[in-house]
């Protein structure tokens, strides 16, 4: 395996004014843009510049990035606030200008499960731009858990409107590799909420119809590849940070099964790292950095870097710089 990672910025999680920061490409500058945020987890841009914000606690913001001036939307999810749990994604798709629609992931109580699980929302921005309305659930998953851990989850409209999003384990290994259960995967529903029926696992038995993938610890990041393929990041636990091309078909990413970390208090995970029949992820990190974000660069200012793949780093506040996507890489 090679090494073939490379740290690109280092980010801070206060910043008062712009700073210059060192990266493996030189010095870079870096503005602050809205400040004053809790807990911020997701942002997304319209099509007129300004940003759609998500803060874990509930509040959704509309912002100018010009001014830095924001506006709290009402209307949103109620989401239930506890551990890792709360308001998490947003997604403007690419038709907003005329439907004024946005899409959101957040933590939902059940009563019947005596927790949470991850649902998928839908909302209109009113023309005003100061209110959400015709909040609907589109899915909910059908079992969570009673803890507070690995809810995910990050959007991805796909090329024919239909929407993917990641679920975590919730903190429940097992169910990451039971099909009747949506934790641990990714899922895919049309834009409605309802099944798309070429999903692999339609038809199979009582498989949830919607999970695309599964096998997965808790996926944060999710972006399209340049060729279109989708591409996830997943916390590991002690090591084993995984980035993966998720490829369609009845693909098992092999949690807890086998992963390349460890348990918290050092023992084996499973079988190992590997498995007959489970897909190897393209990138992991030992020790863990605790991925968040993800993207994919298409941009023109670095032309050799188009394609690579860019991770943010909960635990050391960097953006890391992966290439080399064809073969099992140590990060």
């Amino acid at each position: 395996m090679t090494r073939i990672l490379s740290l690109v910025l280092v980010l801070l999680s206060s910043i008062a004014a712009a700073q210059t920061l060192p990266s493996s490409e030189g010095d870079l500058a870096l503005t602050p843009v809205v400040q004053g945020l809790e807990f911020p987890w997701a942002f997304g841009f319209l099509p007129d510049g300004q940003i759609i914000i998500t803060e874990r606690g509930g509040r959704i913001y509309l912002a100018d990035p010009a001014t830095g001036a924001r506006t709290e939307l009402p209307g949103g999810p109620e989401a239930k606030v506890a551990g890792q749990g709360g308001l998490l994604d947003v997604l403007v798709p690419r038709d907003f200008a005329a439907s004024r629609e946005l899409f959101f992931t957040y933590s939902k109580e059940q009563e019947r499960w005596r927790g949470a699980g991850t649902a998928l929302a839908r909302a209109e921005l009113s023309p005003e731009g100061d209110r959400l309305t015709g909040l609907r659930d589109l899915y909910v998953i059908a079992a969570g858990s009673t803890g507070g851990r690995h809810f995910g989850s990050r959007i991805l409209e796909g090329e024919d409107g239909s929407l993917y999003f990641t679920v975590g384990d919730r903190g429940d290994r097992p169910s990451a590799q039971d099909l009747e259960r949506e934790n641990g995967s990714v899922l895919r529903v049309n834009r409605d909420g309802s099944i798309p029926e070429d999903n692999p696992f339609v038809g199979q038995g009582a498989a949830k119809g919607a999970i695309w993938s599964y096998g997965h610890r808790n996926a944060q990041g999710a972006a399209w590849g340049l060729d279109g393929a989708l591409w996830t990041v997943e916390h590991g636990a002690r090591g084993g940070d995984e980035v993966n091309r998720v490829e369609p078909g009845r693909r098992n990413y092999g949690w807890p099964i086998i992963s390349y970390g460890v348990h918290y208090i050092g023992t084996k995970i499973g079988e190992g790292a590997a498995k007959p029949g489970l897909e190897q992820p393209n990138f992991y990190w030992d020790p863990s950095i605790a991925p968040s974000g993800m993207m994919v660069y298409s941009g023109k200012l670095w032309p050799a870097w188009r394609g690579h793949i860019f991770v943010g780093s909960l635990k050391f506040s960097m953006i890391s710089r992966l290439e080399g996507t064809e073969q099992l890489t140590e990060a």
